[in-house]
């Protein structure tokens, strides 16, 4: 089975956070479990991996902390008050990452081997449906930037569960979406891309 990698993070204490952005089609959260495609890891993979792992995990605490300084939302918080609080934390995040660039999370070790789990599971029998499923959407044109607002009117990419079940596990606060062929990690609280890889998928 594959090592998985969950990033703990505490539940208590935190400042209400607008809720994650709406998934255009059926969200990783209510797809249905499936077997896992890609495992045992080596060695050399899981180092590689775990890379990228340490990387988030500076990342959480850096989006708690912030987090926690933003003003409270009230308990029935009008969606402008939402929507001002969310853009309040994605301009504080950028403020303080403002040096950040491609590769800071996704390592180039730890990219090395996601790249290999990808094609791997869209290498299957049922590959050419899965990534339709996720190039059905219009994200191909948008331009990949560390650090950037997720574009408000590009429709946010569904992520097969057989992709969710490959790649270290994220916090709620982080997603794993993709761009085209880029695959994403979207702080969803803050709506910014925190990093991404380019061609991602297998062509």
């Amino acid at each position: 089975m594959l090592a998985i990698w969950a990033l703990g993070a505490p539940a208590c204490n935190r400042t209400e956070a607008p809720p994650p952005p709406q998934a255009t089609s059926v969200s990783p959260t209510e797809a249905l479990p499936t077997e896992r495609l890609v495992g045992p890891l080596s060695d050399s993979d899981a180092a590689a991996l775990a890379t990228m792992n340490d990387r988030l995990k500076d990342y959480i605490e850096l989006h708690l902390k912030l987090e926690k300084e933003l003003p409270r939302l009230p308990d029935e918080a009008t969606p402008e008050q939402i929507d001002k609080n969310q853009r309040a934390f994605e301009q504080r995040m950028r403020t303080v990452r403002s040096g950040a660039k491609q590769g800071d999370l996704f390592t180039p070790e730890a990219q090395v081997v996601i790249k290999r789990l990808l094609a791997t599971v869209f290498g299957g029998a049922d590959g050419k449906e899965l990534k339709a499923s996720i190039m059905d959407e219009s994200t191909v044109n948008v331009k990949l930037a560390v650090n950037a607002r997720y574009p408000d009117s590009v429709p946010i990419s569904t992520v097969p569960p057989q992709v969710l079940q490959t790649l270290p596990e994220l916090t709620e606060d982080l997603e794993y979406r993709f761009i085209g062929d880029n695959l994403i990690i979207l702080d969803s609280h803050a709506h910014v891309i925190a990093d991404y890889i380019e061609d991602a998928l297998p062509k």
